[in-house]
């Protein structure tokens, strides 16, 4: 999903010097204008409390941002949030005010190594960890069962959540997932921690605003679109920048080389798959060679084939949406999602 790739001529210019990388050197910083937020947010207002979970791993300190908003009128039930590799917390900002509303309480935590949370310098990241440390907060919290909704590489986490914790997962719902499909072994390349490094060392907001653009909102533009650009490339602003572009980098290479396509057929929850049939997004698909590229990030065939393997699914197409329905469209997506919780049908396909 990386929005900051530079052109395949562009990365093999830099491929006889990326080894030579490393996480002290200085990253370069956004020379365009806007705000600069600290390597944890710090300046960046979440539109909910933000609440802080302090735990250790590996034998480090940490601490997990998260927004924790209880209904009005509760109806017993919890939904937890995962955002997305390019997304926050705070991208949810709609969805938990609609979900509230509808009497859930909402957890939707920082991971490790985004946002307002720690970025360790040295910390093995594995969906396995990140699925971990959100089971202990929400455990800390006192939360045993919840529907698990998530997004883009969230969705990733998501599945891995599931499958490891298949009792603590009342529904699952997978808002647009990466992962739908194994890009090593359909031929994208393999890149290194120093070569993600060096690309994020070069992120600008024009460069996170055009692939969001083309990518995530289907080649449409509205202003409101604009907070979630320079919330992200403020942190590539400041002066932890260094330390975001680290992190940034270890998180990729977990993406591509930690696969969940191969377990579909474990979930044992009903799943709701909701997808953009517009939506290309393909983790290296500027690194991969032409005739591999070109069968990359087929949202509309993934998203069908993938619900003939999960047992209890049912998939929901906007054909006309890209990678962020939630953002791009946030009536229709509310509606989707609001009736299939209360209602969990699966064995079907739906178009929005």
């Amino acid at each position: 999903m990386t929005f900051f790739a530079l052109h395949r001529v562009a990365v093999l210019a830099c491929a006889a010097v990326v080894s030579l990388v490393t996480p002290g050197a200085a990253a370069v910083p956004d020379s365009g204008t806007g705000p600069a937020y600290g390597p944890e947010l710090q300046g960046f207002d979440y539109p909910f409390p933000v609440s802080h979970f302090q735990f250790t791993s590996q034998q480090q300190s940490l601490d997990m941002a998260y927004i924790d908003v209880r209904p009005a009128s509760p109806n017993g039930q919890t939904v937890v949030l995962l955002h997305g590799k390019n997304f926050c917390a705070a991208t949810w900002d709609a969805t938990i005010t609609l979900l509230s509303s509808a009497g859930y309480r909402v957890v939707a935590p920082d991971q490790i190594g985004f946002c307002k949370s720690s970025k360790p310098a040295s910390y093995q990241y594995s969906f396995q960890q990140l699925a971990g440390n959100t089971h202990a907060l929400l455990t800390s919290l006192g939360i045993d069962r919840a529907v698990i909704i998530g997004h883009s590489t969230g969705g990733m986490l998501g599945i891995r959540y599931a499958l490891m914790y298949p009792d603590a997962v009342t529904q699952l719902v997978l808002v647009d997932p990466i992962g739908l499909e194994d890009w090593k072994a359909k031929g994208v390349p393999w890149l290194s921690v120093d070569g993600w490094y060096a690309r994020e060392q070069r992120t600008t907001a024009d460069s996170i605003r055009a692939y969001e653009r083309a990518t995530y909102y289907a080649g449409t533009w509205q202003p409101s679109y604009e907070r979630w650009v320079q919330m992200l490339a403020g942190m590539y602003r400041g002066s932890g920048r260094t330390a975001v572009a680290w992190d940034s980098a270890l998180l990729y290479d977990m993406i591509y080389t930690q696969p969940v396509f191969y377990e579909f057929e474990h979930l044992s929850m009903p799943v709701l798959l909701m997808v953009g049939d517009k939506d290309t997004t393909a983790i290296g698909k500027d690194l991969a060679p032409p005739a591999v590229r070109a069968t990359l990030g087929n949202y509309p065939a993934l998203a069908k084939a993938a619900v003939a393997r999960i047992p209890h699914a049912q998939l929901v197409e906007f054909p006309d949406l890209g990678h962020s329905p939630q953002l791009q469209a946030p009536a229709r997506f509310d509606a989707a999602l609001t009736g299939w919780l209360r209602q969990p049908v699966t064995g079907g396909i739906s178009s929005d």
